[in-house]
């Protein structure tokens, strides 16, 4: 299975769509899923992707300017009468009610979808077949679709109620109808910004250091412990006596106390990171062994 889904949602997308497609061309179609080959990327109020692919010169095949190909996407829309059934059992369901207010996927919604009688994801070879390519090739889906197809899995994975405005169903008007279910009346006057914390401003996003115990001695007389040693300033600033030593417990008491804030704001997957590995636990071991390091060069 490709690397690129990093949710469960995502990989049961692409676990179908290689189901489903010749092994060749998505091969060769996870190439063309690179933003150097969509240039352009679009999901319309009714579900419908468009994307721009840059083809290949082939002079073999009489192509001699660089062809631009249109790819068009659609999933079969939620019929009417199960969108009906659909809410009533996702609205049935405080666990599924919550986490969709809050736009996270929840794991037990496919059983949801299951007794509504549609599916969440596409499945069969039929679900793939909505699609268009300006291409020449014969094949459906061919690699600039499959392309496409992978760069919509890469979205998923960023923003999973994505999946429902692929199928007729548009975000606003899921958490509206949800909303209107007895659940979604009891649960989303909790969810709302008025109900959260109020912000307050900090002087740094880093903790103060704290003094050392022959600090604390020192300040009583006016003087710090590193105020206290002689040092010569000439033979200081001419390399002939050595700097301080600044107590090492002060790094390891201090270490674990730094949140790595920026590191964090984007999530485990912001969309520059590609491996499927978090980011945030790349950085952290990064992290650990820098200062790993550097505690045994000090």
């Amino acid at each position: 299975m490709s690397s690129r889904g990093k949710t469960w949602w995502g990989q049961r997308f692409i676990a179908a769509l290689e189901q489903q497609m010749d092994a060749g061309r998505l091969q060769r179609g996870r190439s063309y899923a690179s933003p150097r080959r969509i240039l352009s990327f679009e999901i319309s109020a009714k579900g419908i992707v468009s994307a721009t692919v840059r083809g290949n010169i082939n002079p073999y095949f009489g192509v001699t300017k660089e062809p631009r190909y249109q790819v068009a996407i659609q999933l079969d829309p939620i019929p009417a009468k199960a969108r009906k059934t659909l809410i009533a059992q996702l609205g049935g369901r405080a666990d599924l009610v919550s986490h969709l207010l809050m736009n996270e996927m929840p794991e037990g919604i496919d059983a949801a979808f299951a007794e509504s009688g549609v599916g969440l994801l596409p499945r069969t070879e039929k679900d793939f077949k909505r699609t268009d390519c300006s291409c020449p090739d014969w094949a459906n889906p061919c690699k600039h679709i499959a392309g496409v197809y992978y760069r919509l899995a890469e979205q998923l994975d960023h923003d999973p109620l994505l999946l429902f405005e692929l199928r007729g169903l548009a975000r606003n008007a899921l958490r509206t109808e949800l909303v209107q279910t007895p659940l979604g009346q009891a649960l989303a006057p909790l969810m709302t910004e008025d109900d959260q914390a109020p912000l307050e401003p900090v002087a740094s996003l880093y903790p103060p250091l704290r003094p050392l115990a022959d600090e604390v001695t020192g300040a009583a007389s006016g003087a710090s412990a590193w105020q206290q040693q002689a040092i010569d300033p000439k033979g200081f600033w001419r390399g002939r006596a050595p700097l301080p030593a600044e107590p090492s417990t002060r790094i390891e008491q201090e270490r674990d106390r730094i949140s790595a804030v920026l590191v964090k704001k984007g999530g485990d997957y912001p969309p520059f990171w590609e491996p499927a590995q978090s980011f945030i636990a790349v950085m952290d071991e990064l992290y650990r062994r820098i200062s790993s390091k550097n505690r045994r060069l000090l």
